[in-house]
């Protein structure tokens, strides 16, 4: 079972997702952020869930490990999403947002293609062990995809400022969450100490994302000078 600590841990983050989708209804971003706000949503249902099955099978039980590995493939898979609707807004003034889409349909489907070509190297052949390296790989595809958007922002100098903050925020956490993930796999003996740092990490996006749908307006413009000078 969780401790006490793990309880409040899981309780705090399921308000901080629940603010996340107030903050942008309140400032009125819901619908231009909508994949933001539906995986923030969704992890909030995915939470009750696991708390759900917890409660009934135990912490231990396959139940529960079923259902956290395949909800957090899902909601892995809506945060891609997310990321790719700020690519569409970024490049939205280029007319290049079914491009950007097509993309995204290609290279999801070619890491669920490595994703599965990799299982099928090892001798666990197993749906559930699919699903854990898609997320995995998708948290790497994610990671490189925010860095390279982070780079199209000082060149083209974004100044939007939810937007900026929002990309820079994705990219912290895609990050720790990657190089977690990385480290679980080169040392498995520290399994559970970088499960509890994944908990705390959980706590950077919603608390990011619901600063700048509370502090920023869509309208709200940052200074030029304050990003990267970049030549054209």
């Amino acid at each position: 079972m969780l401790s006490v600590t793990g309880y409040i841990l899981w309780i705090a983050g399921v308000l901080c997702e629940t603010g996340v989708v107030v903050c942008a209804i309140k400032k009125g971003s819901f619908r231009r952020y909508l994949f933001l706000n539906l995986y923030m949503a969704m992890s909030v249902v995915m939470s009750v869930g696991r708390y759900e099955v917890l409660s009934r099978f135990g912490y231990s039980s396959a139940a529960y490990l079923y259902f956290y590995y395949y909800s957090d493939a899902v909601l892995t898979i809506l945060l891609y999403f997310a990321l790719i609707s700020l690519y569409a807004l970024v490049f939205g003034e280029l007319n290049a947002s079914r491009f950007v889409r097509l993309g995204a349909v290609v290279l999801l489907a070619g890491t669920a293609i490595f994703s599965y070509a990799v299982v099928q190297q090892s001798s666990a052949r197993m749906v559930t062990h699919f699903v854990v390296e898609l997320s995995q790989n998708l948290y790497f595809v994610g990671l490189v995809l925010t860095y390279l958007l982070w780079a199209a922002i000082l060149k083209m100098r974004e100044t939007r400022a939810q937007l900026v903050q929002l990309v820079l925020s994705l990219g912290i956490y895609f990050s720790l969450f990657a190089a977690t993930y990385a480290l679980r796999n080169l040392y498995p003996s520290m399994t559970s100490v970088l499960l509890s740092l994944l908990q705390l990490f959980g706590f950077v996006l919603p608390l990011a994302w619901t600063y700048a749908f509370w502090r920023f307006s869509t309208d709200d413009r940052i200074v030029p000078a304050r990003l990267a000078l970049v030549p054209r």
